[in-house]
């Protein structure tokens, strides 16, 4: 049963976060520039080493178009696409934990250079401007005041994050010293 509501909600998610990235793109006349040279040129996003106890990911397999947009091109297995990203997640906990201390996940990467230079450089430019879309629905007063809070409650998670990271890493060496 859990698999058939899983194969019913995945698709929906998808074109979900094809929407939200469209949003993103477009919001920057420049990251739509870089994509439009690739129209018709196929992106997939693997994640590797997803525990089997969890329920399967599918492939996030996305085709540029000539705006300069994404378009999700469903779970087509078997189809060589132009540049694979291959994110390794082995322990989704300690991705999750060090995508919220702000490093990026171990990728592997292989196809069009000059498109995974493109798609490179949307990684590190593009930032969804969160306080602008709320000033359309809550207006502007609110929305300064929810993004604030937003990025408080952001920092003081990194910094938890990174503050276990580095007591975890002392335990370890201090584990590893009584050993010898």
């Amino acid at each position: 049963m859990l698999h058939s509501i899983y194969s019913l909600v995945a698709p929906a998610a998808l074109v979900r976060l094809t929407l939200l990235l469209n949003h993103v793109l477009a919001s920057e006349t420049v990251a739509s520039e870089r994509l439009r040279p690739h129209a018709g040129r196929r992106i997939e996003v693997e994640i590797d080493g997803w525990p089997n106890l969890l329920p399967e990911l599918p492939v996030f397999a996305f085709t540029a178009t000539s705006a300069g947009l994404l378009e999700w091109s469903g779970d087509i297995r078997g189809v060589d696409p132009d540049l694979r990203v291959r994110v390794i997640a082995d322990n989704p906990a300690l991705l999750a934990v060090r995508a919220l201390a702000g490093s990026m996940p171990v990728v592997e990467v292989e196809g069009n250079s000059q498109l995974a230079a493109d798609v490179n450089w949307l990684f590190d430019n593009l930032r969804w401007d969160l306080e602008s879309d709320l000033s359309r629905v809550f207006g502007p007063g609110v929305a300064y005041e929810l993004s604030r809070l937003g990025a408080v409650l952001a920092t003081g998670l990194r910094r938890a994050v990174r503050a276990l990271t580095a007591a975890a890493t002392r335990d370890e060496a201090a584990q590893a010293r009584a050993g010898k």
